[in-house]
């Protein structure tokens, strides 16, 4: 019930799920119901990937690892960090237009992580 929560509960809530995660305490009626999943395998240093829809969820976002690389700003070279991110949906259920402005806010979020502190 994620559409529920502000983005401190959120943390909390995915925090309890992974520390049960650890202690090997998850229920299977904590794996169901889910309509959508975050993969990171950028832990594991992942560079970029096709993430596969775990059925009957809609979507799944993978993120990938952070590497330093040079980019054009201002007409100048500086090196900064990036991060590729994937977004494999199902296009029955959800339009390209919100799947690209869905990334967009996520490229956003990465770039300035203060805007999850000010919900906007």
């Amino acid at each position: 019930n994620v559409e529920l929560m502000g983005f401190a509960e959120v943390e909390r809530t995915i925090g309890e799920f992974a520390g049960r995660a650890m202690e090997n305490r998850l229920m299977p009626e904590d794996l169901v119901g889910g309509t959508f999943t975050i993969s990171n395998g950028g832990v594991y240093g992942s560079m970029l990937s096709t993430p596969i829809i775990n059925p009957p969820q809609s979507a799944i976002l993978g993120l990938h690892a952070i590497q330093e690389r040079p980019m054009a700003v201002n007409g100048q070279v500086v090196i900064l960090p990036m991060m590729y991110l994937a977004l494999s949906y199902d296009h029955r259920i959800i339009d390209g237009r919100e799947a690209v402005s869905f990334l967009k806010t996520i490229k956003e979020i990465c770039e300035d992580p203060t805007r999850l502190f000010l919900e906007v």
